[in-house]
């Protein structure tokens, strides 16, 4: 997996020693009303979504989430990363800050390098992202980052209707 760099950000994978952070994160009330419920309570709780999700994904795929970690003290901020997930034809772009970080421009910083790395190291030509229809602030970045409108869908297994994006590359 690669490290990336912004102004203020440094972008690693996730492991184990996050797990605290993960509860955290994934308990934030907005995570639950437009990302979901990941059952996620403790420690162990965390270990086995770290397990089952972002590190499955970096062995699978060689890409996943970050953990977006503060260039001045080391402080967690959020997450930002490419996911690969069943019902998409392409990788999507997936971010989740914490409430100190936001309004910040952190998860912009974050998705820009995201996006570039994409593209010039992963060398794809698509990206896509998908959001719950009323995340307006997630619509706004993605298409801040120059995603556009690409329809709706329900992932498979899902009953939820959301919005999808894509950005392409000429190749």
């Amino acid at each position: 997996m690669y490290h990336l760099e912004t102004e203020r950000l440094k972008l690693r994978p996730l492991t184990h020693d996050d797990a605290d952070f993960i509860v955290e994160l994934v308990n934030d009330p907005d995570w639950l009303r437009f990302i979901g419920d990941k059952n996620v309570h403790n420690r162990d709780d965390a270990i086995r979504y770290l397990d089952n999700g972002p590190l499955t994904m970096y062995r699978r795929y060689g890409l996943g989430l970050f953990a977006a970690e503060q260039k001045s003290d080391g402080r967690l901020l959020g997450m930002c990363g490419l996911l690969r997930r069943d019902g998409l034809a392409h990788a999507d772009i997936g971010f989740a800050f914490l409430p100190v970080a936001r309004g910040q421009g952190y998860a912009l910083e974050a998705a820009k390098a995201v996006l570039d790395h994409a593209r010039e190291v992963l060398k794809l030509d698509t990206v896509l992202a998908i959001t719950t229809l009323n995340n307006e602030l997630s619509i706004k970045l993605l298409r801040k980052l120059g995603l556009v409108d690409a329809g709706e869908l329900k992932l498979p297994g899902g009953e939820e209707l959301l919005k999808l994006f894509e950005i392409r590359w000429a190749t």
